[in-house]
């Protein structure tokens, strides 16, 4: 117990030492948590519309005006040529193209029907989606309020009325910050436990204190313990930071949950994370090495996690790569606690999922790393 001491106070006087690292380690997950969130909204907005409207009639005014008026959509361009539309589109000024027809009004009042013909610019799937099913909405409300001028008062009261009442769960205002700050905060704590503790390491290859201490008489697994406390215990902090202070005062994000069951699933999950470092600086000699093997691990856990997209909708086999990722269990764990309240018989799976990547990163890590000069 005494040698490890002594490692440990050797392990923070090194930290606190380099004046350098402590903003990177403290300073940068809170400035990203702060900002990263704002960028990664769900919701499409400021969508540019070209409108090519041929009838310029009562009925194509209010249309065009409940469109402007929606708050998704910008008006990019109005005439009366397709043509011209079209090169909005291709000089990047237009998302899509609606085209009135003429006698766009004669005919919905005559014959009760009419076609619209929408152009969207698909390069970008997802805004091409949200915007044409935004586009679509718009329509069929604009719709229904012209088939209910058309009604007569006695029909409409005769006619039955559907009310749908809906409930928002766990996220009642449908704010996303609420569903990405948490999983955000567990990929900046993931970042920095695996290169902190893996670049540490082979920075005592690098310099060659590691043969200094290879000859000392300091068991392996004391040496071990003293590389891994004390990002275990940064990793701690940097969590407890985020949560409490950027988190609930910032974004307004209250964890509903057991907070006490949320930092045992963390304890656990940093041992993994802090073994998974240590295994990729006993394959590493250079910190540049060991930075391209991290970064190649930490990009596949950031996107294939769940942190934006759901792991269900995934291929198979990109599914069971996410669920070899224990990233994935954290943030999931991380938005059960913090948003709905689960408990540990909720969490329970995911625990022993976490306790398994632990045990298992760290014996490779030690059987793989040699004690030798």
């Amino acid at each position: 117990m005494r040698t490890l001491l002594f490692l440990l106070k050797k392990e923070f006087k090194q930290i606190f030492r380099n004046k350098s690292l402590l903003p990177m380690i403290l300073v940068a997950p809170i400035i990203q948590l702060l900002i990263l969130p704002l960028a990664a909204d769900y919701e499409v907005k400021n969508i540019n519309i070209s409108i090519v409207d041929h009838d310029h009639s009562t009925y194509s005014q209010k249309m065009v005006s409940e469109i402007t008026a929606s708050g998704y959509f910008r008006l990019a361009d109005y005439g009366s040529s397709f043509k011209d539309a079209y090169k909005q589109i291709e000089n990047d000024k237009s998302d899509l193209v609606l085209e009135i027809p003429h006698g766009f009004e004669r005919e919905m009042v005559r014959e009760n029907n009419q076609e619209l013909f929408i152009a969207v610019n698909a390069i970008n799937g997802i805004k091409a989606s949200l915007a044409g099913a935004y586009l679509n909405q718009i329509i069929s409300n604009y719709n229904e309020d012209i088939r209910l001028e058309w009604m007569q008062p006695e029909r409409s009261n005769q006619s039955s009325i559907i009310t749908v009442t809906s409930s928002n769960w766990f996220n009642p205002h449908m704010d996303y910050h609420f569903f990405m700050v948490p999983g955000i905060l567990v990929v900046l704590v993931t970042m920095i436990s695996t290169y902190m503790c893996a670049l540490n390491i082979v920075k005592e290859k690098e310099v060659g204190t590691i043969e200094q201490i290879n000859v000392t008489p300091i068991k392996k697994y004391q040496f071990i313990l003293g590389k891994l406390i004390p990002f275990w215990i940064i990793g701690m902090i940097i969590f407890s930071v985020g949560l409490f202070i950027v988190a609930r005062l910032v974004f307004g994000i209250d964890p509903v949950g057991n907070i006490l069951l949320l930092y045992a699933f963390l304890a656990v999950y940093l041992i993994a994370l802090l073994g998974f470092g240590l295994l990729i600086s006993t394959y590493s000699e250079t910190q540049q090495q060991a930075m391209s093997i991290a970064f190649f691990f930490i990009m596949i856990f950031m996107l294939m996690s769940g942190l934006f997209t759901s792991i269900d909708s995934m291929p198979t086999w990109a599914y069971y790569i996410a669920k070899c990722s224990p990233v994935t269990y954290f943030i999931e764990v991380v938005r059960m606690i913090v948003l709905k309240g689960s408990g540990s018989a909720d969490i329970y799976y995911h625990f022993l999922i976490i306790i398994g990547f632990a045990i298992f990163l760290n014996a490779w890590a030690i059987l793989n790393y040699k004690k030798t000069s």
